[in-house]
């Protein structure tokens, strides 16, 4: 039997949450098996449970590679002629990247979202306005920072750490290494700095942050919920005990490459 919007509602519900708290969320639809109405209804019961919600919006169809630029920036100038060719301008109804997945696009849809302007790293919402307008090119994750200073959630509908957006702010806080990169805008291309790092190893941090994780099962998604202050706070510790924590395991992954020679370099 496909799911309903109640039995939606239902299993968000059992998480506990704190009522009025904003909440960050990273889904996959296809987790759940089959949802009556798709993701308008999975939209539909999150707002309903979770009213001041954000969700990331970003266009990496935007970004160009220069010729040249900073050392040690973890990518490689001058390979992306082919890749430049096909960029395109960023503007505030550009969808999101497919990589997202199909909800973020639904909420950037929504007659009453609002949506951050930076031309990558953009984030999308209802109800949090003040954290989608405290972003700037300079402080790409400062959507995150406000919802954390705000006591609010990570949720995780069907998805792991790798797409948990937050732990890059932790890495921020942890004084591990950004990038810059470029972005195609209609005033022209734009530097972006502040670019975080790879986040395929992210799921290593599970273990630590089972503690205070809460879980329930919706269909046949797993749904994870934890309070970001607390996350943020545990992997600022590992990071800072370990700084070479929670990187992937591919060897020629250039942004884990570059954080691993800063450390051991430095």
């Amino acid at each position: 039997m496909p799911l309903s919007f109640r039995e939606l509602v239902q299993g968000l519900q059992r998480l506990g949450l704190p009522a009025g708290k904003p909440v960050i969320a990273h889904a996959s639809l296809k987790a759940f098996g089959e949802v009556r109405g798709g993701a308008e209804t999975l939209l539909g019961a999150l707002l309903s449970v979770f009213p001041h919600l954000m969700m990331p919006t970003h266009t990496y169809q935007t970004m160009l590679i220069p010729e040249e630029g900073p050392a040690d920036n973890a990518i490689r100038y001058g390979s992306g002629r082919d890749q430049n060719a096909m960029a395109v301008f960023f503007t505030p109804d550009l969808p999101a990247d497919a990589l997202m997945g199909i909800l973020p696009e639904v909420l950037r849809k929504h007659p009453l979202a609002k949506r951050s302007a930076h031309p990558i790293l953009s984030f999308a919402g209802i109800g949090v306005e003040e954290a989608l307008t405290a972003q700037t090119l300079a402080e790409p994750l400062a959507p995150i920072r406000h919802l954390n200073e705000q006591e609010g959630w990570v949720l995780l509908l069907g998805v792991d750490h790798t797409v948990n957006t937050s732990i890059h702010y932790a890495e921020k806080l942890a004084g591990r290494r950004q990038f810059v990169r470029w972005a195609l805008t209609p005033g022209g291309v734009v530097e972006c700095p502040g670019f975080p790092g790879c986040s395929l190893g992210f799921e290593k941090a599970a273990p630590l942050l089972q503690a205070v994780t809460r879980e329930t099962f919706i269909g046949e998604a797993r749904i994870r919920a934890l309070p970001l202050a607390e996350m943020t706070g545990l992997l600022v510790g590992a990071l800072q005990d370990d700084p070479l924590a929670f990187l992937c395991d591919d060897p020629t992954c250039e942004r884990c490459t570059a954080t691993r020679q800063a450390v051991v370099g430095g």
